[in-house]
């Protein structure tokens, strides 16, 4: 299956783009949207979205066939991988969950095709998105760029997704398949990549944008924050960090072993890619499993998993990295035993460490993780304190009648999103990502008082 060229991103490498050329494209994209998008109703949109992702649920959708066919090459994931991560990210869009999500955001699902008042309000309101949504792409992760696609068209914004180099083939074949679906919303998309650096391009969008999200470094947030006018709108997502608490009350016989197997899912999900992956687990002591026999069990499910999910390919410079680490550790595990590794061998593919030092450590990612001891959460987050402010999600195994005490301790800390251990790298449909609207950033309002 070919891709026709009908977004710049799929034009040869050896194309030159320019910043005419971008504006032109942004034109473009303001009278398609006129035209195709912006009186749409919530209800055909949803329509057309639910029916993308059930075609890419489809073991015999080109597109899915696709990206699994060619995917390993193109991005460096295992097939399994992206097959498992392609299908959480879909299985959620369902009508009822992207109503649910305008009516968390908007508090009547019906505030983007008109105007209404809530029970006991005296006057009306109407949201309405911007005309032209930019959005740059941090590439790791497909799954943050398709709902940005997919939020956008919720708000009725013609879009432009600006790749990094070498990233756009996911959000490609995601785009195409919108246009395969729909092409008059597919007309509303554009998507192109160029490596950093290259201002003239950057300029030309940016001069275009009412509103830019950002995905990536805290540097590269300034870096597109300093480019816009005051008239832009600007979300940024900076570099956010995860962790996972297991309590000793759950670390027993078959429920301890259901642990390791989840938390394992967290590791191997996107190879471990994301601001949602863990770094470190804290494990607390006194368990009917102790924290260094929970490394042990985690080390024997990574090892397990390699043969059915393997980790995808590596550069030479990641590797060299993670065997660099894992020498360190090495040493430390031949004079104390507060320091015990585990690794696969003759390759990079997963590596367990487990140290005493409940010190948070910021893992080499790509199935590297961290097992630390701790007495209690308050230990935890004290040990996690140089990160606070930058933790995005912990995942939580604890007894029923705790887990809300913890999650409060865990809210009142910082952290944005708090879910059972598993669960970490699929995040429901309408979560609030770094614990702001996923529609309520990109909104501007109307009220209409009668």
């Amino acid at each position: 299956m070919d891709l026709p060229d009908y977004f710049l991103a799929d034009l040869p490498p050896e194309a030159e783009l320019t910043p005419a050329m971008l504006t032109e494209a942004c034109a473009t994209l303001r009278r398609n949207r006129a035209q195709f998008l912006a009186r749409r109703r919530s209800d055909e949109i949803i329509r057309v979205l639910c029916r993308v992702a059930d075609f890419w649920l489809d073991p015999e959708y080109p597109f899915r066939k696709l990206a699994l066919g060619k995917g390993p090459q193109k991005t460096g994931f295992s097939r399994a991988t992206l097959e498992r991560g392609l299908d959480n990210f879909f299985k959620p869009f369902t009508r009822e969950n992207i109503y649910a999500l305008l009516t968390q955001d908007l508090g009547d699902a019906r505030r983007l095709d008109e105007f209404v008042a809530l029970a006991g309000e005296t006057r009306a309101a109407m949201a309405r998105g911007p005309e032209l949504l930019v959005h740059i792409a941090a590439g790791n992760l497909p799954n943050p760029t398709f709902m940005s696609l997919v939020l956008g068209l919720l708000t009725r914004s013609a879009q432009f997704v600006k790749c990094a180099s070498g990233t756009s083939w996911l959000p490609r074949l995601f785009a195409h398949s919108i246009y395969h679906t729909d092409h008059k919303l597919g007309a509303c998309l554009e998507l192109a990549e160029w490596r950093s650096g290259n201002a003239g391009l950057a300029d030309a969008l940016f001069r275009e944008a009412d509103c830019v999200t950002a995905t990536g470094s805290d540097e590269t947030l300034a870096a597109v924050r300093a480019k816009l006018s005051v008239r832009s709108r600007f979300v940024g997502y900076g570099h956010q960090l995860s962790f996972g608490l297991v309590t000793r009350e759950v670390l027993a016989g078959r429920s301890g072993r259901q642990i390791v197997t989840a938390a394992v899912e967290d590791v191997v999900a996107w190879d471990q890619l994301g601001c949602l992956s863990p770094h470190v687990y804290y494990v607390q002591r006194g368990g009917e499993i102790g924290p260094d026999e929970f490394a042990a069990q985690l080390a024997a499910e990574l090892q397990h998993r390699e043969a059915s999910e393997p980790r995808g390919k590596v550069s030479s410079e990641t590797a060299g990295a993670i065997a660099s680490r894992r020498a360190v550790y090495e040493v430390r595990a031949a004079h104390s035993s507060d320091t015990q590794l585990w690794a696969s061998t003759g390759s990079t593919a997963w590596t367990v460490v487990y140290e005493a030092d409940p010190r948070f450590q910021v893992s080499c990612l790509h199935r590297f993780i961290y097992v630390k001891a701790v007495r209690d959460l308050d230990e935890a987050l004290h040990a996690a304190e140089p990160v606070r402010g930058k933790v995005s999600t912990v995942g939580l195994a604890a007894d029923f009648p705790k887990q809300t005490e913890l999650a409060l301790t865990l809210a009142r800390w910082g952290v944005t999103r708090i879910c059972p251990i598993g669960q970490m790298q699929n995040p429901p449909f309408a979560w609030r990502h770094d614990g702001r609207p996923a529609l309520g950033d990109l909104l501007t309002w109307t009220d209409f008082e009668k």
